[in-house]
């Protein structure tokens, strides 16, 4: 089915972000794996070709394009790739974006986005502890005031770009006394005295993105670096959580339809008993179920990206957005795997590495139950 959604500008931008995935990523994709990592090479050569500033005003160093279906493109390109690469770029240009443009004085939008959209300045977001991940609102990090300063302690854990970032948008509890309505957002910066990083977590899947845990110990943070305003982080976390939940599920879709195309040319070309493995009934079938959901979905995710980009895309929406993607996805990836037999189970084989990748998205930006229990309340249940 012909999608409506984009326009030729959006295709054009589509031109510009393959030709960046098959330069500078898909050539380099193996190293990455093994130092579980990408190069601030790949961050430079982003910013060159204005992938990372696309929400960022132009005098800010930009694209200004103010029209999320370009970060819509660049995401399913990105997730072509592998999920861990528009992990690392979407978390950056997606999610701490927002929190930039939207909430930041005028000195520091001057000071930190023209590095940001350059790639000289790479980010994360230090949301989930290691004492809960979902429950955003018992979060046990602390920042109290001290003169022009506030004094953060605790810690993070699962943050991806965390090895690397030279900002973290960290949120932490200023006021307990007003528990959810008392987080505040800071900037943490590489160098600021007793911010440490942990190593690089071990993860089943996504290798190629650095994921740390991060520790705080009186660290410093001046006030300058405070975004927005003081006891107002969960609100503005809620605000922004819908968006981080559609890019990750405009990511999982994409990344499932790519890796159900090579399975699709694989039983084409495999061949059992005489015969093309696709040409049996039951892989037939499979196959045309597996692309019916795919298409189904996309319809969906279509619908939600138009509503988002026209600032209509609700909460509860997003949340459906998320879980089914991330059901769809996994689904999908699993029966690509049976497609290709014991092939399907050897990790040189792309759809045995999507296939650990994908687990993921089930747990992380608010874990699918979690997403259920926010439409089931907005049943009135």
């Amino acid at each position: 089915m012909r999608r409506t959604l984009f326009e030729p500008d959006h295709e054009a931008f589509r031109e510009s972000a393959q030709a960046f995935c098959d330069r500078t990523l898909r050539p380099n994709y193996e190293r990455f794996v093994e130092q579980r990592s990408i190069d601030r090479d790949v961050w430079l050569e982003a910013g060159k070709q204005g992938l990372l500033g696309l929400e960022v005003p132009e005098e800010y160093g930009g694209s200004g394009a103010n029209d999320y279906r370009f970060n819509a493109v660049l995401g399913e390109e990105l997730s072509k790739v592998s999920a861990g690469m528009s992990s690392c770029l979407g978390i950056h240009g997606d999610v701490v974006a927002p929190y930039l443009v939207d909430l930041c004085t005028e000195e520091q939008k001057q000071r930190w986005l023209p590095r940001f959209c350059s790639g000289e300045l790479t980010t994360g977001i230090g949301m989930t502890e290691p004492s809960g991940g979902s429950d955003l609102a018992a979060l046990k990090s602390t920042a109290v005031r001290d003169g022009g300063d506030w004094v953060l302690n605790g810690s993070k854990t699962f943050i991806t770009n965390g090895f690397s970032a030279d900002m973290i948008v960290v949120a932490a509890r200023t006021s307990p006394e007003k528990k959810a309505r008392g987080i505040t957002l800071f900037a943490v910066e590489t160098g600021m005295k007793g911010f440490e990083r942990g190593r690089k977590l071990d993860k089943v899947g996504q290798p190629e993105s650095d994921t740390a845990e991060l520790f705080f110990e009186d660290v410093r943070v001046p006030a300058e670096n405070v975004i927005g305003e003081v006891d107002q982080g969960f609100i503005y976390m809620m605000e922004r959580l819908p968006q981080e939940r559609l890019g990750g599920a405009i990511s999982n879709l994409a990344h499932a339809k790519q890796i159900l195309l090579e399975t699709i040319e694989y039983t084409k070309e495999r061949k059992a008993f005489g015969q093309a493995i696709g040409s049996f009934q039951h892989n037939k079938f499979t196959l045309a179920e597996l692309v019916t959901k795919i298409d189904v979905t996309q319809a969906f995710l279509d619908q939600c990206t138009d509503a988002h980009t026209r600032r209509e895309l609700t909460a509860v929406d997003a949340a459906k957005a998320k879980w089914w993607s991330a059901d769809v996805q996994n689904d999908v990836i699993d029966a690509c795997v049976q497609l290709h037999g014991g092939y399907g189970y050897m990790t040189e084989y792309r759809v045995a590495r999507a296939w650990m990748d994908a687990r993921v998205t089930r747990i992380w930006a608010g874990s699918n139950e979690i997403m259920k229990e926010l439409i089931g309340r907005d049943l009135g249940l």
